[in-house]
């Protein structure tokens, strides 16, 4: 006998697991992904500019983030470190945190409407006409100064002419806007010089002015004033304001909070100490106390390249200009795609001191900086916007490499598609988006949520009403139907768990189903490997739902509830790793968009009274079927049944009213039961009480009837009387002498015929009993 095991060989591995590849920016094509540090992900995602309400195309950024990050978390097992930025000092801010303190001010001086407030209004509407609408006109009509109300009638036709206004918006595509806001406020112009003609110059109409105005009024207020605003929290209060507003908005989306979030202006120190270190490594240069990234003196070293993500866009003037700013200057730059790392900061706007004189730090540099003093010289993936990815994330890499004297900053760049409405990219600038707000009043988080992932993350977008309506709505009433669909029959099915007919229930086509459930884990997988390909691997969710409501909808086959809650556990599963979930995470299925944090599972609650119910009905409906003679009376001892025993369990306490109505109460179940216990005993008692004084009514007639047993012409003569009472009787057996002969007197023979009548009505009594006792014993 042998005492060593048999040798054990390594089993060969048929079918390779899928690997995750992810598209990257940097080589426009799927990559694998392949962390630096084991399961450790570094990720850097770019923040809002926060000086304006959240809009679609944030929720399209973010909530697309949030997705690929859960993925990456709750899917795939990584330990992701997911930090963001909030841009909390920038040009537009700056320009906007200003005007609306102008603005504020100026309000708050209006206190009537005057010649000289209708002057200011109107001199301001004049330069908007000139320096804004005119973009958008051809040469021919745009005015000069003093001529805007008077070509104002023609150029208010031009813009309602759709052929020559398509003419305008090609030569700026802000034409319709500007337009806009110069009709709003010639319209008011108008209407406060009717007013003051009119002696009307109260408060409100003043207000109504200026109001109506604000658009043009806060423009002009800052290019006459900007230089007077001193006060820094100006800057800091409206940034915090919406940065504030921005995670209320993310909140409702169900995109989960960054690992950590930095803000610029709490990094600003580090920025100064890490633009020294590019000037010190040859790639920065000063020109009257702004510092500059030197592209040229980068993109010419041999380790380094500059615009990796974007190489074609480095002589593109516009881009490049839009990253600087609107306050930044273009002199002094060596070359036209050197971009500044420091600002000199200008009266009107804030400053932190530097080595070159008070200023504030670029827009690109402070990633670069936050990014770098959490994650070091090297991060896994930088996410963000595809509008970013030149020249913003070009320059970030840059300025960070030159930093760092490395060669690569960031291994993965992602960046999420464009999104458009209806067709045309939505903008800030143009004042053509619609707001997060305002969405989630028309459609919910999980039905956005959804249509993001319907399609590539990379991929642009065309939000439209009939994609709501159509595919997403569609999608989720399937899920829905699903889950409510299943949990009913798992709910039935552990309402007679207890109750086995024998069967097994797991034939061919159960089998069949569990094998399309791991196929689908496999292909869900490889769809998610596949560069997060979430429309594929809703589809592979979509068709297993499919295959399951084949099968629990089959006429004829009595379902394994086993099989069927395996897969709809997993496709609850996904759904929720997705970031569709709502109420309670145990339950099977993806929750109701009614149950928040904290509310209870309705499942859970409800489904005991509906089973009494739905158990009632049964029993109604099959007494109503069958047509007994007794069915009424069946009936009613359902309900009674219903009311004393079912409800009982459940807390639920339903008393009888004269009006036939039962108030209905929520009871303690125990103190119910307790109650029900304590009636029945008394009822118990009232019924023993009853039955005793039954019987003893019954052992009195018994008594009373055996009595009447003898009959009344022998009941004077022994042995019904001793031996010797009387000798002599008469024809009906009464007395007549004593047992000495003597005569009974008057008094003793009526005493005796009255005992005698009282007998023979006794005696007939019994005859009868007897009788009826004879008539039953023979039937």
């Amino acid at each position: 006998m042998t005492s060593r095991q048999p040798a054990w060989h390594l089993p060969s591995r048929q079918i390779d697991p899928p690997v995750l590849k992810i598209f990257n920016s940097l080589t426009k094509t799927k990559t694998e992904f392949i962390p630096i540090d084991g399961s450790h992900v570094k990720w850097y995602n770019c923040g809002p500019t926060v000086y304006d309400a959240s809009h679609m195309g944030h929720a399209r950024n973010y909530v697309t983030q949030d997705i690929l990050r859960r993925i990456m978390s709750d899917y795939f097992g990584y330990d992701v470190h997911f930090v963001m930025n909030v841009t909390d000092i920038d040009d537009k801010i700056i320009v906007r945190a200003r005007q609306n303190h102008l603005f504020s001010q100026f309000r708050n001086s209006a206190t009537t409407l005057s010649a000289d407030l209708l002057s200011q209004v109107s001199e301001a509407w004049g330069s908007y006409v000139r320096e804004n609408v005119s973009k958008g006109l051809p040469d021919e009509e745009k005015p000069l100064r003093g001529e805007e109300e008077v070509r104002w009638p023609r150029i208010a036709g031009l813009a309602q002419d759709q052929s020559r206004k398509f003419e305008c918006l090609r030569r700026d595509e802000k034409f319709d806007m500007h337009f806009t806001a110069a009709k709003r406020t010639f319209a008011a112009i108008e209407a406060a010089r009717h007013a003051l003609s009119a002696n009307q110059s109260s408060g409100d109409t003043a207000l109504r002015l200026v109001d109506e105005s604000r658009d043009i009024l806060a423009s002009a207020l800052d290019k006459k004033l900007r230089d007077t605003v001193t006060d820094q929290s100006v800057f800091r209060s409206l940034a915090a304001y919406w940065e504030g507003q921005f995670f209320k908005d993310m909140d409702r989306l169900r995109v989960r909070y960054p690992d950590i979030v930095t803000r610029v202006t709490e990094y600003v120190p580090e920025v100064v100490e890490f633009v020294q270190g590019i000037i010190k490594n040859g790639y920065g240069y000063e020109f009257e106390s702004s510092v500059y990234f030197d592209t040229g003196a980068f993109d010419s070293s041999d380790q380094h390249d500059y615009a990796k993500l974007e190489p074609w866009s480095k002589g593109n003037r516009e881009l490049l200009a839009e990253g600087e700013g609107v306050l930044s200057s273009t002199s002094g730059r060596r070359s036209a795609s050197d971009f500044a790392l420091w600002k000199a900061s200008k009266p009107g706007e804030p400053s932190w001191p530097s080595p070159w004189g008070p200023g504030r730090p670029g827009w690109h540099i402070e990633c670069s900086v936050m990014a770098s003093a959490i994650f070091g010289d090297r991060m896994d993936i930088h996410s963000g916007g595809i509008d970013l990815a030149f020249p913003h994330h070009d320059n970030e890499m840059a300025q960070s490499e030159a930093y760092h004297e490395c060669g690569a900053w960031v291994n993965y760049f992602i960046h999420t598609g464009h999104l458009h409405i209806e067709g045309l990219k939505m903008s800030k600038s143009l004042k053509n988006f619609i707001t997060i707000d305002e969405i989630l009043q028309r459609f919910t988080a999980r039905q956005l949520r959804l249509a993001f992932l319907t399609q590539l993350w990379n991929a642009k977008i065309d939000f439209s009403e009939s994609m709501m309506t159509g595919e997403v709505k569609s999608l989720e009433v399937t899920f829905n139907n699903f889950f409510t669909n299943v949990r009913a029959i798992i709910s039935q099915a552990r309402a007679h768990e207890d109750q086995s007919d024998g069967e097994h229930y797991y034939n061919d086509t159960e089998r069949e189903l569990m094998k399309s459930l791991y196929d689908s884990k496999t292909a869900f997988r490889v769809a998610l490997c596949d560069s997060f390909n979430t429309p594929e691997a809703l589809k592979v969710i979509r068709d297993l739902v499919s295959r399951i409501n084949v099968y629990i909808n089959s006429p004829g086959r009595k379902a394994n509830v086993s099989v069927v809650e395996q897969s709809a556990t997993w496709i609850g599963d996904m759904l929720r790793m997705f970031g569709l979930g709502e109420g309670q995470a145990s339950e099977i299925g993806w929750g109701q968009e009614d149950e928040g944090a904290g509310s209870v599972n309705r499942e859970e609650t409800l489904m005991p009274y509906l089973r009494v119910l739905s158990s009632f009905r049964d029993g109604v409906r099959q007494l109503a079927i069958a047509k007994n003679d007794n069915a009424l009376k069946e009936i009613l001892k359902l309900c009674d049944k219903l009311r004393d025993d079912d409800l009982v369990s459940l807390g639920v306490a339903l008393d009888d009213q004269e009006d036939g109505k039962a108030l209905v109460k929520l009871v303690s179940p125990a103190e119910l039961v307790k109650a029900r216990e304590e009636r029945r005993l008394k009822l118990d008692a009232q019924a023993a009480k009853k039955a005793a004084a039954a019987e003893e009514v019954r052992q009195k007639r018994l008594a009373k009837i055996e009595k009447g047993r003898v009959p009344p012409e022998v009941m004077f003569r022994p042995p019904n009387v001793p031996e010797g009472t009387y000798i002599r009787w008469d024809e009906y057996g009464l007395p007549i002498a004593t047992g000495s002969g003597e005569e009974l007197s008057k008094n003793q023979q009526k005493r005796a015929r009255k005992d005698w009548d009282a007998q023979k009505k006794l005696h007939e009594e019994f005859l009868a009993w007897k009788k009826e006792q004879e008539s039953v014993a023979g039937s």
